[in-house]
């Protein structure tokens, strides 16, 4: 697309707004398919501020990289940041790596405008535009670990801020293939970004991104937290409380996080006790008066912890959720239970599938995430879905005994106000033998054997009530609730589940009831 420059924006007038309005101009000529397909999400002046107020700087000289710069709104307000009274910045070095061709010449009009702006201030910008992909062009640090954190050089980095693209790549992708010694699988992009954001910097070096917060927890990134975290030491967070606010005028339904560390190579090793201020806005309109609190940095990112979660206590009930249960010492396991993923994935089983039971005995139930509410299944319902299945299936693997379980939903809509929704599931509920859950249910059961009733509803409870919520959510930033973090949560006593259990079975409905029992019997303190 041809790019003109508006008579509205004249040298005078802010960098950083005249890099949004640049930006803005590219991006509707883009579908949103276009957009969401390249990870297209660009900055808002008030998001890029809000990081750029992060930046310390104190140095004449500043050497700032941004791997994905858009129209440049973040390098822009960085530069503003560093211009404003009590800064001594006189030399600003950028580097701006941008693939997208639509935005090259937006680019170049938006640096222009910014080194007009700054030399006015005495401030002298040099500005390289990299297109070539940051990713590939860094690949050499990402290969093994050993490399990843050894390119500290002269030329390094005293400034690294991002809003990188969001979307996974195949495991063919030549970008992850080369980053071997932080992901495996099918990585989403924005982890390699920061991968190689991080190894470019200088000690002391100054890190910030948005980005999802998926990276925080869970198995699928802890090979990259074990390698960033050695050498990024977390030193603010903010989180967004609503999934819509940060990117809300391209619809971006990610659970984002802006993230600051800086390099400080073996802070782990060392016996300081560092801190971590965390705050939270429900959206962008908090960013001016968000709420905070400062907290030990080993509370967030225990450095003893193998799968090194970070979690975001934002207010002290997820702080005070964490430590109790952290306390408790039982599991799954521990309990001769295990948690797995419904079998049954309907468009590969679509020949099995019935709308309804006729002919009695040669189909059994399917149970399916609509059926599944706090502490209740409603089958059959009115849902337009199959909610059966052939008995035939089972030769597939596709079948389940009808035993007694706790059925766990896999995700959560997208402004749920709860994350983990559980249900017993008892085998008296049907007469048949057989049962079939779909595949975005997780199912709870006991290996080699059946959970009693009391152990189906203690554990239905203790899912649905409020500590256990937060505590996932203080923990995982996933609004996929996956089956290995179930598995890794610490429980309380078996006698007490039982106990639990048994009350609760006297609960018509989930509610201050519900949650009354549950405090009452693992011991909450209210």
């Amino acid at each position: 697309m041809e790019f003109t420059e508006s008579s509205h924006f004249r040298s005078h007038d802010r960098p950083t707004y005249y890099a949004d309005w640049a930006g803005a101009q590219v991006v509707l000529h883009k579908s949103a398919d276009e957009r969401k397909a390249n990870g297209l999400y660009l900055t808002p002046v008030d998001v890029a501020e809000f990081m750029a107020a992060q930046v310390h700087g104190g140095k004449s000289e500043m050497r700032i990289l941004d791997p994905a710069a858009g129209s440049g709104t973040l390098l822009c307000a960085v530069v503003e940041r560093l211009a404003s009274a009590g800064n001594r910045l006189q030399n600003a070095e950028l580097t701006a790596y941008e693939t997208d061709p639509d935005l090259h010449e937006p680019l170049a009009a938006v640096i222009d405008n910014l080194k007009r702006w700054a030399s006015r201030r005495r401030i002298r910008v040099i500005a390289t535009v990299e297109k070539n992909d940051f990713v590939l062009t860094h690949a050499h640090l990402l290969g093994t670990t050993r490399h990843l954190f050894d390119s500290l050089t002269s030329s390094a980095f005293d400034v690294v801020i991002a809003n990188p693209p969001y979307f996974k790549i195949p495991k063919c992708d030549p970008r992850a293939q080369a980053a071997t010694s932080v992901v495996h699988g099918q990585p989403n992009i924005y982890a390699l970004f920061m991968a190689a954001g991080a190894a470019l910097l200088r000690e002391r070096g100054e890190f910030l991104f948005i980005v999802p917060r998926s990276f925080a927890s869970g198995p699928y990134f802890r090979l990259f937290r074990e390698t960033f975290f050695a050498r990024m030491r977390p030193t603010r967070i903010h989180v967004f409380g609503s999934r819509r606010e940060a990117f809300g005028r391209d619809e971006v339904l990610q659970e984002n996080i802006i993230f600051k560390a800086v390099r400080d190579d073996g802070w782990q090793s060392r016996d300081s006790r560092f801190k971590v201020y965390v705050s939270s806005s429900v959206g962008r309109a908090g960013l001016r008066t968000p709420a905070g609190r400062v907290l030990p940095l080993e509370q967030a990112l225990s450095k003893s912890a193998a799968d090194k979660v970070l979690r975001l206590p934002t207010l002290k009930e997820g702080e005070a959720a964490v430590s109790l249960v952290d306390s408790w010492t039982g599991s799954l396991h521990q309990y001769g239970m295990n948690i797995s993923t419904g079998p049954v994935v309907p468009f590969r089983a679509t020949q099995f599938l019935h709308k309804t039971d006729v002919p009695i005995g040669s189909r059994v139930p399917l149970i399916w995430m609509n059926h599944v509410h706090a502490m209740l299944i409603s089958f059959p319902n009115g849902t337009r879905k199959p909610q059966y299945i052939g008995r035939e299936a089972v030769k597939k693997s596709l079948l389940l005994p009808n035993r007694n379980y706790v059925l766990l939903r896999r995700f959560s809509p997208k402004e749920e106000v709860r994350r983990l929704v559980a249900a017993p599931w008892l085998k008296s509920l049907v007469c048949c033998s057989l049962l079939g859950i779909e595949n975005h249910l997780n199912y709870i059961y006991r290996t080699g054997g059946e959970l009693a009733e009391e152990e189906a509803f203690g554990l239905a409870a203790l899912f649905n009530a409020k500590i256990l919520d937060t505590y996932f959510r203080v923990s995982s930033g996933n609004t996929q609730v996956s089956a290995t973090e179930l598995r890794a949560m610490p429980l309380p006593p078996l006698d007490k589940i039982r106990l639990l259990g048994r009350r609760a079975k006297t609960v018509n409905c989930p509610g201050d009831a519900l949650e009354q029992i549950v405090g009452e019997t693992v011991g909450i303190v209210r």
